[in-house]
């Protein structure tokens, strides 16, 4: 099996660009055709949030034309960037997304590896949250499944990156989401955005990692108190590859978007 998983593309209305000068719709576009011609092609392609930049219907509305060209299925995460009612409403027929008025928290059940996906998203604020009622939600689907190996996925990191300014919008309750995990083991990995680095880190009795960006990333500054700040560097998704018999645990591949010219046979 073959997750691809994108994060923070950040979709504007193709008249305002991000920053004034990034045309993150564009990169996303890169992206699709990236993830497109992959072989092998992914099962599923996860977007873990901050799809937009606005949480507006018009940049729902143009992300919904630029995924018409992905040829894999998707599925879609909130994040702080993101409004619930809106991406819902864009988005009617992506029936996987709850339509209760509440989280948008979901299961994946038909691939080898089981997939929680899990809404932290706090209205009106950049920082994230599982509340009580998310933890008993997510401590109920592992109960349901306890031998599956699962991955979950969430927007805001639970971990301390270094990045300051980061850190300080992460997930605010991860101590009590730490206390989920280590109670269930077969948590192979839980998946992140946000932070637009990849980042690796033990957590927990199991492993996290972060996705970098579709578009631009926060530069590395782990300096204490330094201003979060954007740079181009070249933006990237993550590829977990889960093999055939689980053997081994879930491998996860930078997969770098763009043209860096053609492989080359060593000798």
């Amino acid at each position: 099996m073959l997750l691809a998983q994108i994060s923070d593309p950040h979709v504007t209305a193709a008249d305002a660009p991000s920053f004034g000068r990034l045309d993150t719709g564009a990169y996303l576009a890169r992206a699709i055709d990236h993830l497109n011609r992959l072989r092998p092609r992914p099962d599923l392609v996860l977007a873990t949030g901050d799809l937009v930049d606005g949480g507006t219907i018009p940049e729902y509305e143009r992300l919904r034309a630029l995924l018409t060209a992905l040829e894999p299925p998707c599925r879609l995460m909130p994040g702080n960037h993101d409004r619930r009612e809106n991406l819902i409403a864009v988005f009617p027929d992506h029936a996987y997304l709850p339509r209760d008025g509440g989280f948008l928290s979901f299961v994946v059940e038909d691939l080898p590896l089981r997939i929680i996906a899990l809404d932290t998203v706090v209205a009106g604020k950049s920082g994230g949250e599982l509340c009580r009622e998310q933890l008993g939600w997510l401590e109920a689907r592992l109960a349901e499944a306890p031998d599956r190996p699962t991955l979950l996925a969430m927007h805001h990191p639970p971990f301390v990156s270094g990045i300051a300014e980061m850190d300080a919008i992460n997930c605010a309750n991860s101590a009590a989401l730490g206390a989920v995990v280590a109670r269930h083991p077969q948590i192979e990995r839980i998946v992140c955005g946000h932070i637009h680095r990849p980042i690796c880190v033990r957590w927990h009795g199991t492993v996290v990692t972060s996705s970098p960006a579709t578009a631009h990333q926060v530069a590395l500054d782990l300096a204490p108190g330094a201003p979060v700040s954007w740079i181009l560097e070249p933006p990237a998704c993550h590829l977990h590859y889960w093999p055939p018999d689980g053997s081994g645990g879930l491998v996860t591949h930078l997969s770098y978007i763009g043209d860096y010219g053609p492989a080359h046979p060593y000798g």
